[in-house]
């Protein structure tokens, strides 16, 4: 199966791209101005003890706390705690920040170009972004598979081609292929031989579709393939990259 962008996440997309702009438009403070030249996104604010205002922020998508003082002239971050150790942020962020990027970033990760391996009614989805011509991404096709043959989870792999000058047409023929699913497990299994032959020339469409996978991966901090994002016990958006080890297998899989 593969899964193409569609209008509703251009309008997505769009309604994002306003609610960043009206954030940003704030008249906040000039130390929480401050934070946000430094790519610091600032999503709202929250009560804070001892006189100061608590800003709930994101960087890299790691939800960030800062409290401003009374007098408005300096910001510090970090988390609060009082004199028992409880930790007086999380709350505030949990609100604020993770559950709604978890959302956001889910929703945009659906509505990319991917290729379902495994049952589409799986209990637990995962999404990876792959290179077809990255060692590590097929490293962990591999040792995914009793999870998927077994039917718990299913690998969304949002193809990328950012590893070789043979990676946007091998990419290409995957996505071309009549059914992704066959021709990307075809691939992985004769990885170690080159794996599938790649398009001289790439369709405009796909091309489209692996410049707006790129984008995303930029735009969720992700720097190399595989960069895996679960969902975790309590539903908190987790980000994983390279091939996981037997520990994170579980952890990112579930149990076998």
């Amino acid at each position: 199966m593969i899964k193409k962008p569609s209008i509703l996440f251009a309008a997505c997309l769009a309604a994002l791209g306003t609610l960043t702009l009206n954030a940003q438009a704030k008249d906040w403070p000039a130390p929480i101005k401050a934070l946000e030249t430094q790519g610091v996104e600032v999503i709202g604010t929250f009560k804070a003890p001892g006189g100061l205002t608590g800003y709930a922020g994101v960087i890299e998508m790691q939800p960030l706390a800062i409290y401003l003082t009374a007098d408005g002239k300096q910001a510090i971050v970090g988390s609060m705690i009082d004199g028992k150790g409880n930790n007086l942020s999380q709350k505030s962020l949990e609100k604020l920040v993770s559950k709604p990027m978890t959302d956001r970033v889910w929703k945009q990760l659906e509505q990319s170009t991917w290729i379902g391996d495994g049952k589409t009614n799986a209990p637990r989805i995962v999404y990876t972004f792959t290179d077809p011509n990255c060692p590590y991404c097929n490293k962990f096709w591999n040792d995914a598979r009793p999870w998927v043959t077994s039917g718990k989870v299913q690998l969304r792999h949002v193809m990328v081609a950012i590893l070789g000058p043979t990676s946007p047409g091998k990419a290409a023929a995957i996505l071309a292929a009549k059914d992704p699913q066959v021709a990307l497990t075809q691939h992985e299994q004769q990885h170690a031989t080159g794996g599938t032959k790649p398009l001289s020339q790439v369709p405009g469409e796909i091309r489209a579709q692996l410049d707006a996978n790129q984008r995303l991966m930029q735009q969720l901090g992700a720097a190399a393939t595989p960069t895996i994002f679960y969902k975790d016990a309590t539903g908190k958006l987790q980000k994983m990259q390279g091939a996981p080890s037997g520990e994170m297998l579980t952890k990112i899989l579930g149990p076998r």
